[in-house]
């Protein structure tokens, strides 16, 4: 098969980023799914927040896969559905296999990876115990009851202060499961405000901040887990344990960037995002391989991972039609004081910088977002690691550049 553009995984930021591709002028756009249905991981968040900047409407998560499907459908892209990708090499070639094809090879003029995460396991973080059942990742849980109608158990225990772990705590709290406590190892939540809000405070969820499951008991079936207290350096307090009775522990401990295609094509990886490294085009190091959504870095509202969407859809499209032109080298974008996640970490001229930052630590008084060499100075009333912040720098501004661009967070 060929294509001028192929975009893997139809999650946001994929049916953002072929609706871009399409309306860019690629005439043949692929849009490849290993699911039986488009949507990514929208099909399973029935609950609302979706679409709000983009749309300027609030929809679920599958009312806002729908309206971008229908949109989809209106065009002459095409879907693949139950398609696994298995290789990408570095000069555009798609392995992938499904049961009508079997395997098949793609030759693409351009691709547009748009895989999304992972969440982390219980391996990733190591806790001590034994290994009954009753212990799920929060989106394992959420497909359970949102898609497969099961509920996971009655007494709920959930690690972690992600988003999808709060949202689960007040979805099982409607179902009939009483959460007994959401814990997390830092000492600030890891989810969105209004999260907090809505799904623990308004049904008297307890959230419990510097404390860990530091053990699982039970054989055959979870009968309870060990939470500690920790200090400073996240290390559990001697003497603080306290046991907890529940035959079901959820973790929302973070999402990991799904990139083995990505490490397979001798992509370059970010340190920081665990993504591939972009430019503000989402072109990654491999020329004609361009990234979004949650594969590059881990956003927080589904209307950031659209807008890089659209960007790499867009730009995709320019590379396989011929328009792309690249007139200087690119330079570095580089993370500075309290900045521990910046993307996109490289500027190569082409387009506004649209800067997202997360802040190192959480700041509760006015600061300013200082990008040098630029004389920019942009003043907010505080700065959260668990809130996104979005910058738009313009590209006549950063024409006269030659030298790295570094993002600060000052204190004021």
């Amino acid at each position: 098969m060929k294509a001028d553009v192929t975009v893997i995984g139809s999650g946001p930021a994929g049916l953002t980023a072929a609706l871009s591709a399409h309306e860019s002028g690629a005439k043949e756009v692929l849009l490849l799914e290993r699911e039986e249905e488009l949507g990514g991981i929208l099909k399973q968040c029935i609950h609302n927040g979706f679409g709000l900047e983009q749309f300027k409407e609030d929809y679920t998560g599958p009312e806002y896969a729908e309206r971008l499907i229908k949109e989809i459908e209106k065009t002459n892209v095409r879907r693949l559905l139950n398609t696994m990708v298995i290789d990408l090499t570095p000069d555009r070639a798609i392995t992938a296999v499904n049961p009508e094809k079997g395997i098949f090879q793609i030759e693409s003029k351009s691709v547009v990876l748009a895989m999304g995460c992972r969440e982390r396991a219980r391996g990733s973080i190591g806790i001590p115990g034994t290994r009954p059942a009753g212990i799920y990742t929060a989106g394992v849980a959420q497909r359970f009851v949102n898609i497969d109608g099961y509920l996971p158990g009655k007494e709920i225990v959930i690690l972690g202060s992600g988003d999808i772990g709060m949202i689960m705590a007040r979805r099982l709290t409607l179902e009939g499961a009483q959460v007994k406590g959401v814990y997390e190892i830092m000492n600030y939540p890891g989810g969105l405000k209004r999260n907090i809000v809505q799904c623990l405070n308004d049904f008297d969820i307890p959230l419990h901040l510097s404390h860990t499951v530091t053990e699982i008991r039970g054989k055959e079936r979870l009968e309870g887990v060990v939470v500690s207290r920790v200090d400073e350096k996240m290390q559990p307090i001697g003497g603080s344990e306290k046991f907890i009775a529940c035959d079901t522990l959820l973790l929302s401990v973070g999402l990991i960037p799904e990139n083995e295609l990505s490490k397979g094509a001798g992509i370059e990886l970010s340190p920081i995002t665990k993504g591939p490294a972009t430019t503000e085009t989402m072109e990654t190091a491999v020329a004609g391989v361009f990234s979004c959504g949650n594969v590059s870095t881990v956003f927080d509202l589904v209307d950031y991972v659209a807008q890089t969407g659209m960007t790499a859809g867009r730009n995709a499209a320019r590379y396989a039609t011929g328009d792309w032109k690249k007139e200087r080298p690119s330079v570095e974008v580089i993370p500075g004081e309290n900045v521990r996640v910046l993307f996109p970490q490289r500027y190569s001229f082409q387009d506004d910088l649209i800067l997202f930052i997360r802040s190192a630590k959480p700041i509760e008084s006015p600061l300013s977002i200082d990008i040098s060499p630029l004389e920019m100075h942009i003043k907010k009333l505080y700065a959260r690691p668990n809130e996104m912040i979005r910058v738009k720098v313009p590209r006549d501004k950063l024409k006269d550049i030659t030298e790295s661009i570094e993002v600060n967070i000052t204190e004021r």
